[in-house]
């Protein structure tokens, strides 16, 4: 997942290719190399570390599986490009990687990424609730568990954030909660909502910029996106309102 735009790379056409190497080690195990990219040269460096970790992480996990192997991943046209990428093949860590630079490992940077994940999807499981039933309003919201949700994919999402925060995933529990899990009160769970809303609008559209961009860089690159696999359509604006008394 690109932790800034909660998408998975494949889907925005970060990774320019994936091969299985020639040839194996003394162990008999072959190897893999990935080959990442973003859209421009200057992307934050820890952002962009922290995608090729994970993406590292998650091949590897695979490897293993599967009886083993060696995982390559290395960043293509980054400023960073050489310094990332041999902190990758040493399994150096950010800190290991960035000495002096880093001024904290990712850890605190990760759990801000996941708890706007998770606003934003519990923002689209609840838009999209309200567009299925339009007799309710965003004053509503508070009373809403997560057994209420639609389901499909937007809330199998939502369940996975949750997941990752440690917030719980039972049916009876309420969907408008803040980062640490404790219910929003409903005098306010309608400002809640449009502020979730406000984060979703905003990491929606960093990933359309990013994927213009992306294009823009590599012509062609179009080809390898996808759309984000749990969005919701715009919603109408007479759904945002608040419903009369």
């Amino acid at each position: 997942m690109d932790p800034e735009l909660d998408e998975a790379i494949t889907s925005l056409g970060f990774v320019r290719s994936l091969e299985e190497l020639g040839g194996q080690d003394d162990d008999g195990r072959g190897a893999l190399r990935v080959h990442l990219r973003l859209p421009t040269s200057f992307c934050s460096p820890n952002f962009a570390y922290l995608m090729c970790s994970d993406a590292k992480d998650a091949l590897e996990a695979v490897v293993r599986h599967h009886g083993g192997g060696t995982v390559l991943v290395e960043l293509d046209d980054h400023h960073d490009s050489d310094l990332i990428n041999r902190g990758l093949a040493a399994d150096a860590g950010y800190r290991g990687t960035f000495g002096h630079e880093a001024e904290s490992d990712l850890d605190e940077l990760r759990l801000t990424f996941r708890r706007k994940a998770h606003t934003a999807a519990a923002e689209r499981a609840l838009t999209a609730l309200l567009r299925a039933r339009p007799e309710l309003g965003e004053d509503d919201v508070h009373a809403v568990r997560l057994g209420d949700l639609l389901p499909g994919e937007v809330t199998a999402a939502l369940l996975r954030r949750r997941s990752a925060l440690g917030l719980s995933t039972a049916d009876d529990a309420p969907v408008a909660v803040d980062d640490h899990g404790a219910p929003v009160p409903p005098s306010v769970v309608g400002m809640w909502l449009r502020k979730a809303r406000s984060t979703r609008i905003s990491i929606d559209g960093n990933a359309h910029f990013c994927r213009g961009l992306l294009a823009t860089r590599y012509p062609g690159a179009e080809l390898d996106q996808a759309p984000r696999d749990e969005g919701t359509a715009p919603v109408p604006v007479q759904l945002l309102t608040r419903r009369p008394a």
